[in-house]
């Protein structure tokens, strides 16, 4: 069983910087892709980024790209959202997924339904 738990949420000013993590446990990750998404209120779920856990290659939405980075610490079993120059519209429950899948060559990274483990999701608030 894979277990996520996201943390490092919180209040920041637009403009700032927040870190999110996602612990991840349960088996080996050398074949999973991870992903960020978030959800606002009374919106669909919404891709963020994913990373391959293997190779460490990454994937963005346009929205966030050049502000937002994931990352993943082999040594710690997590996996990092670096989020800088955050905007309001920003604002949103993050939730880290994982799916034992190779993301390289594929396009279904960025849809919510490929992902089979999902955490409990931590909010950020972007305040204007």
């Amino acid at each position: 069983q894979v277990q996520l738990v996201e943390s490092g949420g919180g209040l920041v000013q637009a403009g700032g910087s927040l870190r999110l993590s996602c612990a991840v446990s349960g088996r080996s990750f050398s074949s999973y892709a991870m992903g960020w998404f978030r959800q606002a209120p009374g919106n669909e779920r919404e891709f963020v980024a994913a990373i391959e856990w293997s190779s460490g290659n990454t994937y963005y939405a346009d929205s966030v790209k050049g502000r937002f980075t994931i990352s993943r610490d082999n040594a710690e079993i997590t996996v990092y959202l670096q989020m800088n120059s955050l905007k309001s519209k920003d604002t949103a429950v993050y939730y880290c997924a994982a799916v034992n899948k190779y993301i390289y060559g594929s396009s279904w990274y960025n849809r919510d339904i490929a992902y089979g483990y999902w955490g409990q999701g931590t909010q950020v608030t972007v305040s204007s």
